[in-house]
């Protein structure tokens, strides 16, 4: 019986071995079939983001660092020796206000003047005491007091008319297209911040007349950080003062806004000429009231553009590529987590 027991125990105990060996490489086999399955699904999502920040790098045009600031023009957005008229104007409003003073005001107060000194001078000859030792009497004259109330209510509506109209242009409301920039005045100097590009206040001080001669730009008007817009394109700027009241001007553009804290100005202007125009702090702010320049570069769009993106900016706005980053990134990842769905 010992000897017939053994042989069966053993054949038991070599069975169950057996079967446990079978049922542990089902296992194994069942834990390692999802794992390969899975690296596929996973994949996919991986590499789409990768691929997204490439695309666009590829898109993105070369040139950031290529700006260079532009050597301004004598005589050309600066005063000039022994100027007596106004700078050349290089924005529309400028022209018309420009035209509007030298076509019909200039003309309009030289006759005027012409006319009363003509008068003046006859009545002095004519009506002296040596040629009229007996005075006259006369005290009234109907037709002259009809002419001399008309002619002047004619004249005033004749200017009202482009007056009026000049005007009303100043204070357009802003396309929507138009470049947003906010000037901030400080004690003294000032900085600029363009939000829709994604570029922070920098601030614009006055270079030393050794730096300035250094550049070849005016001293007292040149700058360490310009403001920067594109030629051709409406600028809105949103003027405001952070200590006391400033003003923002700038001649070449027939632009000049109260910069005062606790408030937003508005004001706009369109260079349509590539040029360096300067301009100064037109308020009296304090001790170096004086020494506080405006310079304003405009630059060709694609040269624009370039400067944006030396800032760290992004020229069509990042609030725009980001969204679209992200409408892109989402359909990438869904059909990745189909697969493991139906797995």
């Amino acid at each position: 019986m010992k000897s017939l027991k053994t042989p069966v125990i053993k054949v038991l105990i070599a069975a169950a071995l057996s079967l446990g060996a079978v049922g542990a490489g089902h296992a194994q086999t069942a834990a390692t079939a999802p794992t390969a399955a899975n690296p596929a699904p996973v994949a996919a999502p991986v590499e789409a983001p990768v691929a997204v920040p490439a695309a666009a790098d590829a898109a993105s045009p070369a040139g950031d660092a290529t700006y260079v600031p532009m050597k301004p023009t004598p005589g050309v957005g600066q005063p000039v020796d022994r100027g007596i008229d106004f700078q050349p104007q290089v924005s529309p409003i400028g022209e018309q206000a420009y035209w509007f003073n030298h076509v019909m005001l200039l003309p309009i107060i030289t006759i005027i003047s012409l006319f009363v000194l003509g008068l003046l001078l006859w009545v002095i000859f004519r009506y002296r005491a040596r040629a009229n030792p007996v005075p006259s009497k006369t005290t009234h004259n109907t037709f002259i007091e009809i002419v001399w109330t008309a002619i002047p209510v004619l004249i005033l509506a004749v200017i009202a008319v482009p007056s009026i109209r000049l005007l009303a242009a100043q204070y357009e409301p802003p396309k929507k297209d138009a470049l947003t920039i906010k000037v901030t005045g400080y004690q003294w100097y000032w900085g600029y911040a363009y939000p829709d590009q994604g570029i922070g206040e920098y601030v614009s001080k006055m270079l030393t007349k050794e730096q300035a001669d250094a550049a070849g730009e005016p001293h007292q008007l040149a700058v360490d950080n310009r403001m920067v817009v594109p030629v051709g394109r409406q600028v809105k700027l949103i003027v405001t003062g952070a200590d006391v009241i400033h003003s923002f001007a700038v001649p070449a553009f027939w632009t000049k806004m109260d910069a005062v804290p606790g408030r937003a100005n508005e004001t706009t202007f369109t260079a349509n000429k590539v040029g360096v125009y300067y301009g100064q702090c037109s308020e009296l702010c304090g001790v170096d009231h004086g020494y506080m320049p405006i310079a304003v570069e405009v630059l060709p769009v694609d040269k624009w553009e370039a400067w944006v993106r030396s800032k760290g900016g992004n020229p069509n706005g990042p609030v725009v590529e980001t969204a679209a980053a992200t409408t892109v990134s989402a359909p990438a990842a869904a059909p990745a987590a189909l697969p493991a769905a139906k797995n």
